[in-house]
């Protein structure tokens, strides 16, 4: 029997029966043993489980994405697309992640790496990774790919305990607070369309909304958030995100014109690797500054610590090296009582944050972002929160309907 196999209700079998055989003491024995080999048969199954290969599975989705820019970024344009890597094993279990980073790599040095590896021994397939090739490590590409992988052997973990991966990584809470990511430039959008997109976020339920500043000029950009604070009201919280466009003093100037706005938090105010531009804004704002988007590993949360850099850190679960890191980075924001949000996607997230004591808000997405997407739905969001998923490993596994309509 493999252990995925034992569902919950055979253990409150088992359990039911062993405490049942406390009434007839001829039972204890039977039922204790019973027990104990489904134990022994699940710890087995744990010790035999190994990784096999590495794949991709590629959607393509009907229709066109909108074209919309951020203050440095166009995107958009195009059919909607997404990946999935997928870890195999002997056992049947396929862990599952949505990757960044380039599959080559994956490829290429990390697959002889994971191959033959038992997936529970995450800590030594990290290390492994990490030190297979010491030279570009430290930040970029490398590290993505190796998050994308850490995140699909979680998924394989909680699979094989029947768990969701938040409850494996030890509970912290049942649900956790969102905003909407939303706020982009587009062509022949106006600061009134702006604000009925953001009132529009708060009636599906968000209590907190983030829009994009930096890639208009000065005075549009603050009509831009005063109008949108008309737009939302005072008890909504409003976000800002600069995509690291601005010089400190730009930043300065520009979070001086809104503080009245009552940002909740001002996000990438400065070039990523302006640590001491970014501490001087911070000390001249009394908004909270948001970064770390752009850095890598424990040591990238270390640096912004160290320089001041940040009130809030939002490295991205899976650039930062996957959860296996992010409770690393987590743990180190948490001894100097530093907040974590982490950018990107929440299906990549939520199981880390609902693990951890500093998790502050997750970047979500709105309900039109799931037109573009059918196969993997965005979480229901009630009253500005969002439930745990109660599905075993990261619950992203697809209809496989769907996958058989949109595979490429």
């Amino acid at each position: 029997m493999k252990l995925h196999d034992l569902k919950r209700r055979d253990f409150v079998k088992i359990f039911s029966g062993v405490i049942g055989g406390y009434s007839a003491a001829s039972l204890i024995a039977p039922n204790w043993a019973s027990a104990s080999q489904a134990l022994n048969q699940a710890r087995q199954s744990i010790d035999n489980l190994r990784i096999t290969d590495i794949q991709y599975l590629d959607l393509k989705f009907p229709g066109e994405l909108p074209r919309k820019w951020n203050s440095i970024i166009h995107s958009g344009g195009g059919s909607p697309q997404m990946t999935q890597l997928e870890l195999h094993t002997n056992q049947g279990i396929v862990g599952r992640s949505l990757p960044k980073g380039p599959r080559t790599l994956v490829q290429s040095i990390f697959k002889k790496i994971v191959k033959g590896e038992n997936p529970f021994f995450v800590e030594r397939i990290w290390d492994r990774m990490y030190h297979e090739n010491r030279k570009p490590v430290a930040k970029g590409e490398y590290i993505k790919a190796m998050g994308s992988i850490d995140m699909a052997i979680w998924d394989i973990i909680g699979k094989a305990l029947n768990l969701p991966v938040y409850k494996v990584l030890g509970a912290c809470r049942t649900r956790i607070r969102v905003y909407a990511a939303g706020g982009y430039y587009a062509e022949n959008k106006t600061v009134a369309d702006l604000a009925k997109e953001m009132e529009g976020y708060v009636k599906e339920g968000f209590r907190a909304v983030k829009m994009k500043v930096g890639g208009a000029d000065f005075n549009t950009d603050v009509e831009r958030v005063r109008a949108v604070r008309e737009a939302i009201g005072p008890d909504v919280d409003l976000l800002i995100d600069a995509n690291n466009k601005w010089r400190a003093y730009e930043a300065i100037r520009f979070g001086r014109a809104v503080e009245k706005y009552n940002i909740f938090w001002f996000e990438e105010p400065v070039e990523p690797d302006d640590f001491a531009g970014c501490a001087e804004v911070k000390q001249e704002l009394d908004i909270p500054i948001v970064a770390g988007e752009n850095e890598y590993t424990i040591w990238g949360c270390r640096d912004l610590i160290v320089n001041q850099a940040a009130d809030i850190l939002n490295l991205d679960t899976v650039k930062a090296g996957g959860i296996t890191e992010y409770r690393k980075i987590a743990a180190l924001a948490s001894a100097f009582h530093i907040p974590v949000a982490p950018h990107g996607s929440p299906h990549m997230a939520i199981h880390l944050l609902g693990s951890i004591p500093n998790a502050l808000i997750m970047e979500t997405y709105p309900l039109v972002e799931s037109h573009y997407n059918p196969a993997l739905p965005l979480f229901p969001v009630k009253d500005g929160f969002i439930e745990m998923p109660e599905t075993p490993g990261l619950g992203i596994d697809l209809d496989p309907a769907d996958v058989k309509k949109y595979k490429i």
